[in-house]
């Protein structure tokens, strides 16, 4: 049995508030911040021999060609403008190559905010992700989930369910 002085009691009993107050603002914050859809990736694309930078607005699953580069987002995401900014893409980067045919060079996320954390690796170009545009969605308002449906209006029929097997 451990014996814990008088002091150390009365050092926790002081310490017991600021605790709890400190847990209760942790536990109190959103689990994850929302995310905003975007239609257009927004890169920044440099020629390194020319020192020719060019702004690349490219929409999503659509390709966008700088040089022999060809630039492909997937996903553009931008968090809400209350939360601190986060702004990420999922980018396929195909080079062509002298016999025409495409080489994949780069497929993964692209950071706006840490252009240099998973970056194109080009001894030619560099290309990196300046920021998305055109939301596809506003963001939600607190408490509600973003995937949440509205409530059906008195002119649609109500949904059909499936008889259990």
């Amino acid at each position: 049995m451990t014996v814990i002085g008088s002091k150390t009691r009365r050092f926790v009993r002081k310490l017991r508030l600021p605790l709890v107050a400190a847990l209760v603002g942790v536990f109190d914050m959103p689990a994850q911040a929302q995310r905003i859809e975007n239609a257009i990736a927004n890169f920044a694309a440099l020629d390194k021999v020319t020192a020719a930078v060019k702004q690349l607005p490219i929409e999503l699953n659509k390709t966008g060609e700088f040089r022999t580069l060809k630039i492909t987002p997937r996903v553009c995401y931008t968090s809400d403008p209350r939360e601190p900014p986060k702004t990420s893409t999922f980018v396929e980067v195909d080079e062509i190559m002298f016999d025409g045919k495409a080489k994949r060079i780069f497929s993964g996320w692209m950071f706006a905010e840490s252009p240099g954390l998973n970056p194109l690796v080009h001894p030619v170009f560099d290309v990196w992700l300046t920021g998305c545009s055109q939301p596809q969605r506003a963001p939600s308002a607190k408490g509600t989930t973003p995937d949440a449906k509205a409530p059906p209006s008195a002119d649609t029929p109500p949904p059909r369910r499936r008889p259990p097997r």
